[in-house]
């Protein structure tokens, strides 16, 4: 009895022992919805520090150190995370799961766009939402998001400028064909602040104001919603074209790439092989506390070099001024001797080094680090704390107009005998902090948060000099000063969702909420001799040239000066409601309104119509109606300086005066106000056997009272070049610059009324090609047309046809009509094989056109009608190979605009010649005749295509582990 007793415990013991020793095993697979295996994928138990990751076949297998119930994890970068619970006993499990592919089937929620808390596909949305994945984010080269939209989204449009000052390092950007400062930037859904820097030079979006994108690492990215339509009833100021809000990752594997790359370009009959860029970034997200809480930290650098794509200088002489013909000189002699001053003018560039190639007309120099942090913690299954916090520090060094030995008011020969190419060196600093708490009170979900962000533009101008000082005292390096914008915004949202049982309304969901923002921008001086004629505090006077006056503050960018100097606040309050209803399965309206009330401008009301009607199957029918409206930015309203620009290639001093200056009343402008819109959308979107998704959405914008940068008004001289005492803008200028040595004025107004119409397509499908191979295929295009409808200018202007004809001429005109590509169309194929990646993409980029401010077609302007130039459609294509090389480890290797293309050229005036030494007056040589500033631009830089560095090849190692 006893012998069977112990063999009862331990046949007992035995059977328990082995049930712990050898049952706790789970195995098996993770694939994507197509069934393909994903290597890499990650498996976290949740609170237990016990996980794995998948093999290169996709498996997987975890030891549990007991039986019971526990919950998993799994993700991988670029698909949906999954959570399963799974039960482990006495015999081994084996359990597949599936990922969702959000690049594949768009299946992802977007959030952007509705208060609603019911998750949707873009394709579900009841206005249109572009949905761009991490994966979409880091195909291609591109390094920093403007740059990467540009190729991907094809309602956006955005180049780097050059020669433009602060606007060479923070990229202006489109949506829908609008300006930089009609697309509000989200992040994690939170306001985004913009930049300190308004675009004053010749470029695109001339007189706004926009957000520094490239600010936020791109490994920081999970994903990005582009709402395009107008949404100011929803979040406010800004969103007439759209929205972009920026998601950012949350738990994730470890992942680090890197990249480097160069032009390999053959342009111009040269080889380029400029524009290094390196580039690192990382990432990882943490679950802590049993999974209570994550925290996410990702960063990246970013070096890039500059490229030249500059033309040679066709001024006959280089040292000297051309010489006149003498009254009784003969053609022959006339040239024979200027041939003479020629030849000795070349030798001594020769001598000297001073090369004909003596601009820098491309990318600048750029260095850009910087990380962000994101997490929440959550205090119960019903509330939590959220942060995300971001830090970018961007150096760059851009080169201005080369200033010649010839130019004596603008030049030190005791310095610089050869002329010297000045730079701007920026430091732009960009910090931001949100912090928040969502739960429910009761039924009602809520959201309360508090978003700050900073953005400083600091300004040293290097290789140059203050032309008014004393020959051979100038410094050659300056500090001009700092720009600065801050932004506070604080809010409120509260949701609830009604259900209802039969009737007429099946759910109801009810929003409201409140807004309280400041806003304060600041123009600090930067140090007297930056901006001074001459050096006052020291007695020293300014220097002259004979009778002309020497330009005054360091040449390219003269610093702030202290009467610059300003420190302007404003707050809004506002306040929101939002209610979507469903009427059954195939109706959904949405209307929504919000009130604004600014403390220097008064109140605006925006509201907004939304409607789905589901047709059959998977596809709907949709449309909106909106009102909105955008601010007038602080920088618009009180920026004010002098620089020294360019015009036809000639310097002039321009005075910017804001909206408070006595000049801008003289003109009978008023103070600024909103930019009222109206704008409607309808379309099509869904889904047809089960891979094929399609969106198609017409749409049309009314904005009035659009503000704009003034063309310049400059001081009336007669033909030989004396001032016109009895000029209006001679008499406006003399009241702050008797000495007239400022020679233009420009200024902010609210002065056109616009219509842009539009049509924007995305077809995406993946076919299966077999169980490791598919092959992902999308079309997305844009159609938009930007029409000026009026312009006015206020009673005194209107009442006087020169000063009308000035405020807005033919060149800021199209800016606005014909900047931008009219349409652009993304031909994208992705194919996978196994462990091999191939990703070949196509983008057509619409023609653009450029105007000359005056008429050339008028024959008394005596103008060479090609100062007018339409640039044709050009196809850009990119091409890349990825090897899967293990689950942690990818190897790419490609080509941005394989296929070297560039822009049209500039039109080139035959007069506009080197060799051009004839002494007939309507025959010489003369440089203003085109747009290439004495042949050294060859490509447009005012308009905005798809720029021109040419063909760039580069190799990027990827691991996620």
């Amino acid at each position: 009895m006893i012998k069977t007793l112990h063999k009862i415990v331990f046949i007992a013991f035995f059977l328990m022992i082995s049930s712990q020793l050898f049952a706790q095993v789970l195995k098996g697979k993770v694939t994507d919805s197509a069934g393909l295996a994903i290597p890499g994928a990650t498996l976290q138990v949740t609170g237990l520090k016990l996980g794995t990751s998948t093999d290169s076949n996709g498996k997987y297998a975890i030891k549990f150190p007991k039986n019971g119930a526990y919950k998993l994890r799994i993700s991988f970068t670029g698909y949906q995370n999954t959570e399963a619970a799974v039960q482990i006993d006495s015999s081994s499990k084996t359990t597949d799961f599936v990922l969702m592919d959000t690049k594949t089937l768009l299946q992802n929620v977007v959030v952007i766009g509705s208060r609603s808390s019911v998750p949707r596909t873009n394709i579900e949305s009841v206005v249109p939402v572009d949905l761009i994945t991490t994966k979409d984010v880091k195909t291609f080269a591109q390094v920093d998001l403007t740059q990467i939209l540009n190729y991907v989204a094809p309602s956006f449009s955005s180049n780097r400028q050059t020669v433009a000052d602060g606007t060479d390092h923070i990229d202006p950007a489109s949506l829908r064909g609008l300006g930089p400062d009609q697309v509000l930037v989200l992040v994690n859904g939170k306001r985004r602040h913009t930049t300190a820097l308004v675009n004053i030079n010749g470029t695109f979006g001339r007189g706004s104001v926009g957000t520094d994108l490239n600010s936020i690492p791109v490994a920081a990215i999970e994903r990005i919603e582009v709402l395009r339509d107008g949404a100011a009833a929803q979040y406010g100021s800004d969103a007439i074209a759209g929205v972009i809000n920026i998601v950012l990752k949350k738990i994730t594997p470890y992942s680090f790439s890197t990249s480097f790359g160069q032009s390999d370009s053959k342009a111009l009959g040269r080889d380029f092989s400029d524009g290094r860029t390196f580039q690192a970034d990382f990432s990882k997200g943490w679950a802590f506390n049993n999974d209570k809480g994550f925290i996410n930290f990702a960063g990246q650098y970013i070096k890039r070099d500059y490229t030249n794509r500059g033309g040679l200088d066709t001024r006959p002489l280089l040292y000297s001024a051309a010489p006149a013909k003498g009254a009784l000189e003969t053609e022959a002699a006339f040239e024979t001797r200027y041939a003479g001053l020629k030849a000795a003018d070349d030798a001594r560039a020769a001598a000297n080094g001073l090369d004909r190639n003596n601009m820098r007309v491309g990318n600048s120099d750029s260095k850009n680090g910087g990380f962000f942090l994101n997490g929440q913690y959550n205090f119960t299954k019903s509330s939590n704390l959220y942060f995300a916090a971001g830090y970018t520090h961007k150096t760059g060094n851009a080169a201005g107009f080369f200033r010649l030995p010839t130019q004596t008011t603008q030049i030190d020969l005791t310095l610089f005998p050869n002329g010297f190419l000045p730079f701007i060196a920026t430091k732009i600093n960009d910090l931001s902090f949100s912090v928040g708490s969502k739960g429910k009170i009761g039924t009602w979900d809520y959201d309360i948060s508090n978003t700050s962000g900073e953005n400083n533009i600091k300004f040293n101008i290097n290789n140059t000099v203050n032309a008014s000082l004393p020959l051979g005292t100038s410094p050659t390096s300056f500090y001009a000063g700092e720009l600065l914008f801050r932004q506070n915004t604080s809010n409120l949202d509260l949701n609830k969702k009604h259900e209802f049982d039969g009737g007429f309304i099946t759910s109801l969901n009810t929003a409201f909420g409140g807004e309280f923002r400041i806003d304060n921008y600041q123009i600090k001086p930067g140090e007297e001799l930056s901006y001074s004629f001459g050096q006052p505090s020291a007695g020293i006077p300014g220097r002259l040239v004979g009778t002309s006056f020497t330009a005054a503050g360091a040449q390219v960018f003269p610093g702030f000066k202290p009467g610059n100097a300003i420190d302007k606040s404003r707050n809004n309050v506002s306040a929101y409601a939002d209610f979507e209803a469903e009427f059954g399965p195939r109706v959904l309206l949405e209307a929504a309104g919000r009130y604004e009330k600014y403390s220097d401008f008064g109140s605006n009301f925006s509201y907004k119509f939304t409607g789905k009607v589901k047709l059959f199957g998977d596809i709907s029918l949709r449309g909106a109606y909106a009102t909105g409206f955008r601010a007038p930015s602080l920088h618009q309203r009180y920026f004010n300086n002098e620089s020294t620009q360019f015009v036809a290639g000639n310097p002039t001093q321009v005075l910017t005066v804001n909206n408070d200056n006595p000049i801008v009343s003289q003109f009978g402008v008023g103070s600024l106000k909103p930019e009222i819109s109206r704008s409607g959308s309808l379309g099509l979107a869904g889904k047809i056997a089960k891979t094929f998704t399609f969106t198609i959405d017409a749409y049309n914008i009314d904005i009035k009272d659009r503000i704009v940068f003034s063309s310049q008004y400059a001081r009336e001289r007669t033909s030989a070049g004396a001032l016109i005492p009895t000029g209006v803008v001679n008499q406006i200028l003399n009241t702050v610059d008797p000495n007239a040595q400022v020679n233009s004025v420009q200024f902010f107004t609210n002065a056109i009324t616009t219509n842009t119409a539009g049509l924007d397509v995305v077809l995406t499908n993946k076919f299966y090609l077999g169980s490791k191979s598919n092959l992902l295929l999308s079309i997305a295009g844009n159609l938009n047309k930007t029409v000026v409808r009026s312009i006015n200018g206020g009673d005194k202007i209107e009442s006087d046809p020169t000063l009308k004809a000035k405020l807005f001429d033919r060149l800021e005109r199209s800016r606005y009509e014909s900047s931008v590509p009219k349409n652009k169309l993304n031909i994208t194929a992705n194919l996978t094989i196994d462990k091999l990646s191939f990703v070949a993409r196509t983008v057509r980029f619409g023609e653009v056109t450029y105007l000359n401010a005056i008429d050339p077609n008028i024959p008394s302007n005596n103008l060479p009608v090609q100062l007018d130039q339409t640039f044709t459609p050009k196809w850009v294509t990119d091409f890349s190979v990825s090897y899967a090389a293990n689950k942690t480890l990818t190897l790419t290797i490609g080509a941005n605009n394989i296929f070297d293309v560039y822009p049209d050229k500039l039109y080139i005036n035959p007069r506009n010649n080197a060799n051009n030494l004839s002494g007939i007056p309507t025959e010489n040589y003369t440089g203003n005749l085109d747009n290439t500033s004495n042949g050294r631009f060859l490509y447009p830089r005012a308009i905005s295509q798809f720029g021109y560095s040419g063909r760039y090849v580069y190799a990027k190692i990827g691991c996620t582990f």
